[in-house]
């Protein structure tokens, strides 16, 4: 389904609730509903320092409460008061080496919380349908060379995974839920290693890469043989915007992949990719083996997402990390407005959707 304003007008009665908005993927899921003249309502943990969030001044740009979604009382509260139609839930721990130094955080955020959004907007007369972003790495991993599709058996080894496997739980729960008394449509919506212009967050390989640019500083590269499937954040995000207006519109899906069209590349092909677009790259030096707190493989299988949503990646995957190198370049060596250079991106996603429409 083309995500443009005129499938999206009539289709999203009231204002949309972006958990996480601060992060990530919700200041680019925010400045993509904005450019579709949705109004977004935002519940969060403040951003980190240099974040995206606050390199683009969004502070207060729209109705926001910077809280816990673990403090059930100030969830239960905000979605009363902004009455939301529909919610993307992407507030969430989403670290893997963090998880292991707090793991008990790491479900309870992602569990719990999850739990705490779906439960308040149960409660609500307002929310007719709910996103919740968990994971590609949900699946039961043995790093065999296989695509997962969304019927493949669940599983985390590490803490991570293993609470975003919890969060699918809490979805299936809710689902049936809603089978038995009523209530708000719940899907799951898995994506891919999202990359763009943005992300500050810290152990990520791409953010981690630009800071040792920026300082012309060596970097060590861990597990340079994984494979991920890498995709740029607005390709996903117009998943999730589809798979709203497809559930909203009476489509059965429970949970949906958004990964590449080709196969995984490596992180030693991606970081390849990336020196040659930065000048002066850093000295990069490649560690050896695997580190047992990552899965060695893994690859999405997302023709669920074309049958159903008609969903297919607007970027291969070098051309997401040359985007994502290049607007990063833009913002620290030329010294470019970032929000210029997250409009361009939107432009050229919408200006696709429109396309595909006619």
């Amino acid at each position: 389904m083309p995500v443009t304003s005129n499938t999206i007008t009539n289709a999203i009665p009231g204002p949309v609730l972006i958990t996480g908005h601060t992060g990530f993927k919700g200041t680019w899921l925010t400045l993509l509903l904005e450019a579709l003249n949705v109004e977004v309502v935002g519940l969060s943990l403040p951003a980190i320092p240099h974040s995206l969030f606050q390199r683009l001044n969004r502070s207060g740009m729209v109705n926001e409460a910077l809280v816990d979604i673990r403090n059930i009382d100030e969830v239960n509260k905000f979605i009363s008061h902004t009455k939301p139609s529909s919610i993307f839930h992407l507030a969430a721990q989403p670290l893997v080496l963090e998880s292991y130094k707090s793991p008990v955080d790491t479900f309870a955020v992602n569990v719990v919380g999850t739990a705490n959004i779906l439960d308040a907007s149960f409660k609500s007369s307002s929310v007719q349908s709910i996103v919740v972003s968990t994971t590609d790495k949900v699946y039961r991993n043995d790093s065999s060379p296989i695509r997962f599709k969304e019927s493949d058996p669940l599983g985390g080894k590490d803490p991570y995974s293993a609470s975003k496997v919890g969060t699918e739980n809490v979805v299936l729960a809710w689902q049936n839920i809603k089978k038995v008394s009523g209530g708000p449509r719940v899907v799951a919506v898995r994506a891919g290693n999202v990359i763009g212009g943005g992300d500050w967050a810290a152990n990520r390989i791409v953010p981690d890469l630009v800071r040792a640019f920026k300082d012309d500083s060596p970097i060590e590269i861990r597990n340079p043989q994984s494979t991920r499937p890498w995709q740029h954040v607005l390709d996903p995000l117009r998943g999730y915007i589809s798979t709203l207006l497809a559930i909203n519109e009476g489509k059965e899906i429970s949970a949906i992949n958004f990964g590449p069209s080709e196969a995984s590349l490596t992180v030693r092909e991606l970081v390849s990719i990336a020196a040659r677009t930065w000048p002066n790259a850093s000295r990069i030096l490649f560690g050896e083996g695997s580190d047992i707190a990552e899965s060695v493989t893994l690859d999405l299988d997302s023709s669920l997402a074309q049958e159903k949503l008609n969903w297919k990646p607007f970027w291969t995957q070098q051309e997401a990390i040359e985007s994502t190198f290049a607007w990063w370049k833009g913002v620290l060596v030329r010294l470019d407005e970032p929000l210029l250079l997250c409009r361009r991106d939107i432009d050229y996603a919408l200006s696709l959707e429109e396309k595909k429409a006619t």
